[in-house]
């Protein structure tokens, strides 16, 4: 063996010399050089020890805020133990539980291997139960950091959230694919298998097309993620790292936001990374099927949302309001103000025109409606599980509406405790409500009402003539604005979503 053999390397090739000519013949031409077999048998051992090197695979630490997720929890655990790639740890964080969380998720505690397509992987599932935590789950999240903190990706998961079998590898390859990219997000969807109630199906199916016209939204702008939920996000652990360093933070989380994620993910794109969506990595999150639970959860996001917009309202989220991850909250505030003033006002102006006996209907008045049907009708077709209940909702244009005027409910509600100033810990008020109490859920219906009879008091006091210079007025207002909204929709509802499925 001689020194290059000792070294691991391979002994230089020497070509057979039989004449001058011979030497220079095979140097002539790099595909005639091929053709000596003994350059091809050096050219196989060579690219046989180059498949032999090792490659560097990422480490992944996935973290799980628990609270009483006692019904969930396990079905998460499955799902992320079936993964075509495994996390390389897997930290269930429990934090103020009253129920059987921590018994149930003990149960999976420990080592785990399996056989997937690239070959075997292991996983070890830790759980840490914290007790009583005021951070609630800021303060999970912040605890999972620190134990995954020196890994290369930190996957948030929360614990009614369970991915496609192959969620984790689609985020694995994308974030690893581009250092540009400091967290991506997945597809989220909603599960509506296992619903009891009109109510809850109803509900379900709001959430799923409200879910799915927000992803397709993000998909078709460069996939960029205002927000990076906490559902099932993956973070490049550099990234919160800069976070930390920027901000002047101790821990990526922080407490005083409603809206941690989007708070977090405004920070990330801050810091110079880019903020995504996954083009294929799927998730199914849990979802809100009572009207109490989903005014909770949707006020605190507009409220959260709001606290992040407002100028001035928080001294850390640099460039506010034009921030680029606040645009797009703007333009949704913005369409959802133009929705509730067309909806009251043509009530109104309807209920004041048969008040008269001055209706008078046109047929051009359907064009608005089918516009709508048609937009939501491709929003249904966007979906990857799209089912017949979701085509229903789009289709017969009342469940759609009914729910717009539940989600304008939670609008005025969260812009009304924002000025009112309200001191309330709304991460409490989603959980009571959860639970099946509070009230707060009753207030904008209430409102509507007395704002209803009020305008009828008002205007049964008011002339005849002056009533009927009124509605010349105000129609043609309502008419222009509604045209222009039924534009939008057109435009909106031709757009081509080059392939994506939310």
């Amino acid at each position: 063996m001689d020194a290059n053999e000792m070294q691991g390397g391979y002994p230089p090739y020497t070509p057979p010399v039989s004449g001058a000519g011979d030497l220079a013949e095979p140097y002539a031409d790099p595909y005639i050089r091929l053709a000596d077999p003994a350059m091809a048998d050096y050219e196989d051992r060579y690219h046989e020890a180059v498949e032999d090197l090792p490659t560097y695979r990422p480490t992944v630490g996935c973290i799980i805020p628990a609270y009483n997720e006692a019904e969930t929890i396990a079905g998460v655990l499955d799902s992320l133990l079936q993964q075509t790639r495994l996390p390389d740890a897997i930290h269930v964080i429990i934090n103020n539980t009253s129920d059987d969380s921590v018994e149930i998720a003990s149960h999976y505690a420990g080592p785990h291997t399996r056989m997937t397509p690239t070959g075997e992987q292991s996983t070890v599932i830790y759980v840490h139960d914290i007790g009583k935590n005021p951070d609630k789950k800021v303060g999970a999240l912040n605890y999972g950091y620190s134990l995954v903190e020196t890994m290369d990706y930190l996957l948030g998961v929360d614990g009614d959230t369970t991915p496609e079998p192959d969620a984790i590898q689609h985020l694995v390859d994308e974030i690893s694919s581009d250092d540009r990219i400091g967290g991506i997000s997945a597809i989220y969807s909603i599960d509506d298998s296992a619903l009891d109630g009109w109510m809850a199906k109803f509900l379900i199916a709001g959430q799923r097309a409200q879910f799915s016209a927000f992803n397709m939204q993000n998909l078709l702008k460069g996939r960029n993620m205002a927000v990076l939920g906490g559902q099932f996000s993956i973070f490049s652990t550099q990234a919160l790292r800069d976070v930390l360093k920027d901000s002047h933070q101790r821990t990526p989380w922080v407490n005083d936001s409603e809206v941690e994620d989007s708070l977090l993910s405004l920070q990330i794109k801050s810091a110079g990374y880019l903020t995504k969506i996954s083009a294929r990595a799927r998730a199914h999150v849990g979802g809100m099927d009572t009207l109490r639970s989903l005014d909770a959860q949707q006020v605190k996001w507009n409220f959260g949302a709001i606290d992040l917009m407002w100028p001035g309202q928080r001294g850390d989220t640099r460039g506010q309001p034009f921030h680029p991850n606040l645009r797009l909250r703007w333009f949704e505030h913005m369409s959802m103000v133009i929705n509730i003033t067309t909806r009251v006002l043509f009530v109104l102006l309807l209920a004041g025109s048969l008040n008269i006996h001055a209706f008078v209907f046109s047929p051009w008045w359907l064009i608005p409606p089918f516009a709508a049907i048609w937009l939501n009708f491709r929003v249904a077709r966007s979906m990857e599980f799209v089912n017949r209940r979701d085509y229903l909702f789009a289709l017969l244009i009342v469940p759609a509406e009914s729910y717009m005027v539940i989600r304008m409910g939670h609008f005025i509600r969260a812009w009304l405790k924002f000025f009112s100033r309200q001191q309330t810990d709304n991460w409490a008020a989603q959980a009571k409500a959860e639970r099946g109490k509070g009230v707060a859920w009753m207030y904008p219906y209430l409102a509507f009402v007395l704002f209803f009879a009020v305008c009828a008091a008002v205007w049964l006091q008011v002339p005849i003539g002056v009533r009927s210079d009124i509605l010349a007025v105000c129609w043609p207002i309502l008419g222009v604005i509604t045209v222009l909204q039924t534009a939008w929709m057109i435009l909106k509802s031709m757009k081509r979503y080059r392939g994506f499925k939310a």
